[in-house]
């Protein structure tokens, strides 16, 4: 019996140091395992947390892009704003002249506008009661001394009605000076339509503003905003 249970006695013991190695071998194994994956593990963290990091700083710059571009149109459509409101008082203004200043204007841009001197002058119900007279008179004074340029003026009375009559038989020659106030009216702001026949060549002050301001928006946008 001694010996059988030597015998098993060592079985006993070599099976302990074996399941003890294998044991051993097993946590060796396992915290190796456990340690490959835990710095698998905050590799892939950190990875993570610097891609959200680097996403956070790509959002925030694309938000303050935005958020540039944005605050760009507001102030540009300000600029716009101003810019449309300068032309608008500039035609409020060229509206409320006093009458004499506006007879001249209407009368110098008859003579620029007219390319025969016979046209009819249609202007706004309220211009052609209040200043249409006066202007297409003046207008025709205008194209007279054009078309007599060398007919002395005189200085007295006397010769200066001779020097109109003059002037004015010289224009009549040459068929010009005989511009007429139109019976007809527009429903228009400032300024006037010159109509010969079926051709109408259109003077209205809201035009000439419009055409002025696609000529000359960006100077005025320049001097409104110089720091632009």
């Amino acid at each position: 019996m001694n010996g059988i249970e030597k015998i098993t006695g060592r079985i006993t013991a070599d099976a302990q140091a074996e399941t003890e190695r294998i044991l051993t071998a097993a946590r060796e194994e396992a915290a190796q395992i456990t340690a490959r994956y835990k710095a698998q593990a905050d590799a892939e963290s950190a990875d993570l947390a610097a891609k959200n990091a680097k996403a956070a700083v790509e959002r925030e710059e694309r938000l303050v892009s935005v958020a540039q571009m944005e605050a760009r149109k507001v102030q540009l459509a300000a600029k716009q704003e101003m810019v449309e409101k300068t032309y608008a008082l500039a035609l409020e203004k060229l509206c409320a002249m006093p009458e004499e200043q506006y007879v001249q204007v209407l009368a110098d841009l008859l003579v620029q506008a007219s390319s025969t001197g016979r046209e009819e002058v249609i202007f706004s119900p309220a211009d052609r009661d209040r200043v249409g007279k006066a202007a297409v008179a003046k207008a025709n004074e205008l194209l007279a001394k054009q078309a007599a340029p060398d007919v002395p003026q005189g200085s007295s009375k006397v010769t200066d009605l001779l020097s109109k009559v003059a002037t004015s038989v010289t224009a009549l020659a040459k068929g010009t000076a005989l511009l007429a106030l139109s019976k007809e009216t527009r429903p228009i702001k400032g300024g006037f339509i010159l109509k010969d026949e079926n051709v109408e060549v259109n003077c209205t002050f809201d035009t000439l503003v419009r055409l002025q301001k696609a000529e000359t928006a960006g100077m005025v946008a320049k001097k409104l905003f110089p720091e632009a």
